[in-house]
Parts: C-alpha cells; sequence; structure tokens
C-alpha cells in the first residue's frame, strides 16, 4: 500500500513513512493511491470478532509494511477493558464502543454509538491511543525522537497528550485557543505535569492555532530539524483508527450485509465523518453520512450548495459545542480529492483560492469554479446545522424520554439525525463526548451538574502548567526550539 499526496507532487511513501508526520511536503494530506476493499465474506467473519482483532483485519489493509504479527499486538495492547473502561453503565463494561438503541418510531430506528470511553471521555481517544503506541513502536524501531506539534479546540489536545504522557522519545507541544474551552477540557490539558507535555494557550481561535501548525508543517527545514510530527486529524493513521469503529457500528447494527445504516457525525475539521467515507469507499454498506454542525457552518453551507466558504476569526462563533468551533476543515481536501476522481491539479488549485480567496464555488454556473455539486449525492453525504437552543432543547428532551444524558456536540447529532431518519435503515449517531466535559451547559439545560466518572471529581482545582502566546508562529518555533534539547 502506497500513498500519495491530494495535490500531486510528494513522492509514493508507505505507511511507516507518513506515519509520523502531517502534511505531505507539497502541502496536500496523504491518501492511498486505492482505497482497499472488503468483501461480504471478510464482513461476515468480522461480525464475531472483538474490536482488537478487528481493528488489526481493518489496519492491516492500510500498513502493510507493518509486521503482521507487531500490527495486532500493537491493536490487542490498545484496544483494552482496561484503557476503555468509562462506558455509561454495567452492561457495557467491557464493551469498547458499545451501541445502544435511543429510539424507535414509524419503522425508523435511532441508535447512540458510544465512543467516549477512553481515559479522557471523548471519542478523539479511539485514535489517540493507538497513536501513542504506533508512535513508541516506530521510533524505538528507528532509535530516533519526534517533537509532536498540533492543535485543538478541546479535545484532540487531551486525548494526544493523555496517550503521549511518558512515552519515551515522545515531547508534545499543543496549541488551544486562550479561554475559549470548556473549564473541564483545560484542566485536563494544563494540569497535566509530565515533563514532555508542553501546552500553549494561543491569543485567538481554534483556526489561528491550526493555521500555525500548517506554517511549522510547511518550513520544511525546520520540520527537520525539529524532527516535527503531527497528531492533529490530518495524520492519516489517525484518521484510520477511526475508520474502525464505523465498521463496528455497521456490524452491529445489522445481521446481514445486504442491510445498510446511515451514521449522522458531529463535525467540525472534518476528521471523523472522513472515516465514514474511507469506510464506504471501502464497500461498507453505509447509506448516508450526515453531517452536523453548530452555528460554524461551513460544512452545512457547502453540502446544501456546493460552496466551501472558509469564515474570518471574526466570523467564528464561540459555542456551547466548543470541539467543532472550526471555520476551516482541515480532512476536507481528501473528500475534494475523490469528488474530483483524483485530479490532484485542481485539488491544488482549489485549495490555493482557499488560501488566497477565502474558498471555492462547485456549485456551476458563471464564475464557478465547477460543477461537480450534483456528484455529492453519489457519497451519501448530507448536513444539517444546530444552534445554542436546539442542543439545550435536545438535551432536554433525550433526558425526559429516556433518562439519557447526552453532550452538547452529540445533541447537535441527533438533533440532525432526526432530520434524516427513514424507515429500515437504522441511524446511528457517532456519540462524541461525556456530558461531563461540557457541565456549564448540561447545567444550563437540566438544572443540575453532569455524573462524573472517578477520577474527575475535582480535576479543575488541579494546579495548571501552560505559556499563553500570541497567535505568532515565530514565537513558538523558538518555543519548541528551546524545549526540544535538539
Amino acid at each position: 500500500m502506497h500513498y500519495v499526496s491530494t495535490r500531486g507532487h510528494a513522492a509514493a511513501q508507505n505507511f511507516s513513512e507518513i506515519l509520523l508526520g502531517g502534511l505531505a511536503p507539497d502541502g496536500g494530506l496523504y491518501l492511498p493511491a486505492e482505497y482497499p476493499q472488503v468483501t461480504s465474506a471478510e464482513l461476515d467473519q468480522w461480525r464475531t470478532l472483538s474490536y482488537a482483532d478487528l481493528a488489526f483485519e481493518v489496519l492491516k489493509k492500510f500498513a502493510t509494511d507493518v509486521p503482521e504479527a507487531d500490527l495486532r499486538a500493537l491493536a490487542h495492547k490498545t484496544y483494552t477493558a482496561d484503557v476503555y473502561r468509562n462506558a455509561r453503565t454495567g452492561e457495557d463494561a467491557g464493551q469498547i464502543t458499545p451501541l445502544s438503541v435511543l429510539e424507535e418510531k414509524d419503522g425508523s430506528k435511532l441508535l447512540l454509538q458510544a465512543l467516549s470511553n477512553g481515559p479522557t471521555l471523548a471519542f478523539k481517544d479511539m485514535a489517540m491511543q493507538l497513536l501513542g503506541n504506533l508512535f513508541e513502536y516506530t521510533l524505538a524501531k528507528n532509535g530516533a525522537n519526534l517533537n509532536i506539534f498540533g492543535a485543538t479546540s478541546g479535545d484532540t489536545g487531551s486525548a494526544a497528550e493523555y496517550a503521549m504522557r511518558g512515552k519515551k522519545g515522545i515531547r508534545v507541544f499543543m496549541l488551544s485557543p486562550h479561554k475559549k474551552m470548556s473549564a473541564f477540557q483545560t484542566a485536563q490539558m494544563f494540569s497535566l505535569q509530565d515533563p514532555n507535555i508542553f501546552n500553549i494557550a494561543v491569543e485567538g481561535v481554534f483556526d489561528d492555532c491550526q493555521d500555525m501548525v500548517k506554517a511549522v508543517s510547511n518550513d520544511h527545514a525546520f520540520k527537520a530539524s525539529q524532527k516535527i510530527g503531527t497528531v492533529n486529524s490530518i495524520n492519516w493513521a489517525r484518521v484510520v483508527a477511526q475508520v474502525v469503529y464505523y465498521f463496528r457500528g455497521y456490524l452491529s447494527a445489522t445481521t446481514s450485509n445486504e442491510q445498510k445504516v446511515s451514521f449522522t457525525v458531529p463535525s467540525g475539521n472534518f476528521g471523523n465523518i472522513c472515516a465514514g467515507h474511507i469506510a464506504r469507499m471501502m464497500g461498507l454498506p453505509i447509506d448516508k453520512l450526515v453531517a452536523a454542525t453548530n452555528e460554524n457552518d461551513v460544512l452545512d453551507e457547502f453540502f446544501r450548495t456546493g460552496i466551501y466558504r472558509v469564515r474570518k476569526s471574526a466570523e467564528t462563533y464561540h459555542t456551547s459545542s466548543p470541539s467543532m468551533d472550526i471555520s476551516k476543515a482541515s480532512n476536507f481536501e481528501r473528500f475534494i480529492h475523490d469528488l474530483l476522481d483524483g485530479d490532484s491539479e485542481r485539488v491544488r488549485a482549489l485549495f490555493h483560492k482557499v488560501e488566497t480567496a477565502g474558498g471555492f464555488n462547485l456549485a456551476g454556473g458563471p464564475g464557478s469554479d465547477g460543477d461537480e455539486f450534483t456528484k455529492i449525492a453519489r457519497f451519501g453525504f448530507q448536513s444539517g446545522r444546530s444552534t445554542h437552543q436546539d442542543r439545550l432543547a435536545t438535551i432536554r428532551d433525550i433526558q425526559q424520554r429516556y433518562n439519557v444524558t447526552i453532550d452538547t456536540h452529540t445533541a447537535d447529532g441527533v438533533k440532525v439525525a432526526r432530520e434524516y431518519m427513514v424507515p429500515g435503515v437504522p441511524m446511528i449517531v457517532l456519540e462524541t463526548a461525556l456530558p461531563a466535559k461540557f457541565n456549564e451547559t448540561i447545567r444550563e439545560a437540566l438544572g443540575r451538574d453532569a455524573q462524573r466518572p472517578a477520577g474527575f471529581e475535582n480535576i479543575e482545582a488541579l494546579p495548571q502548567r501552560f505559556e499563553v502566546m500570541a497567535a505568532d508562529v515565530a514565537q513558538v518555533k523558538r518555543f519548541i526550539a528551546g524545549h526540544t534539547g535538539l
């Protein structure tokens, strides 16, 4: 399996060669030269597998240069009941991503797939725990070190830091928007005292942080001299790890490969739903992939109109589902590459226009950049938007009807999912976090605090260690260089 850049000007590489990096040298994102396919016979065999064994089966189709025995051991080291222990009920004990029926009516079924049982109570743990083990394995084989540089709008940072803390040969430098995460999210990151973890609070919004990560990735000399890698959702290994739970969700919700399911995914940076797109391209029988956005609705606008229009910092809202407060979806380029049938020169031109003109238009007609909007339906994508009042109403409704508390991002997903349910096709909403991470909004919606798993009772009161900086690439580079020892 070889990987190519979406922009077509980077040499093909294998899985291990792209594992530790982010952007390709030409500024594009890596994709497999062609998607591996899954047969019906394989799906039948996979129905009875543990999550760890299913992960191995999916991953080995992409990581063909890693010895299978090593890959299987890494999957079994990662996906254990001890690591993913924060399930909501005793019935879920030992399950990694339990599926539960939320409601059934008029022949339609709405399900929740719990992805937040890991150490930081968010779906990012599903990939990040594997990434930490893969990084350590690869670095040890090569006797190398890695300085991870990333950005977070809330959950990626803590998931990365918990996965990498104490790992040999790894330091983490994580940017986050200053005072724009929930108190719980902030405390999860800033309370870590491990010497290989460095938190940088940026005076700006998430997109300022993300732009700095891309700027450093595109400075090839600095990246090489400081041995910079990334764990953001542009990292291909992280996206592939997320593909696994789409297979698990489908296999748990069906009894035959003739059946289809749909997924609704709370979406900001397009990484989570991009994994669903990849699963569908591999042959998983997915009917619809529904992107649920919050007030920062750049993705909803595209899937409704064909116009991709990134927002400026001043136009980016700080919302009660803050992990989706994103105005420029980094992983979106991978889907556009597929939508344009792999035409890397057009991809290159369109995303150059994103940087220079703020977006592009594929709706057709005078002045547009193409007419591919009509092809989107072939890929199963639909979308919807949710607001703060929608979140409050959905959280209250689900609590009153089913005695289930959901977090704010999952509430966005449920609200939009209900708009696209059809008889005979189960709709799976990917739960993204436990409600304790967004207690301020849970209290507003329900008049009480969210339940906290053991060990997180007073996390906000712990001492915090972080640096506040301007959105200045040069200053961040100096900080990294001064703390890597290189």
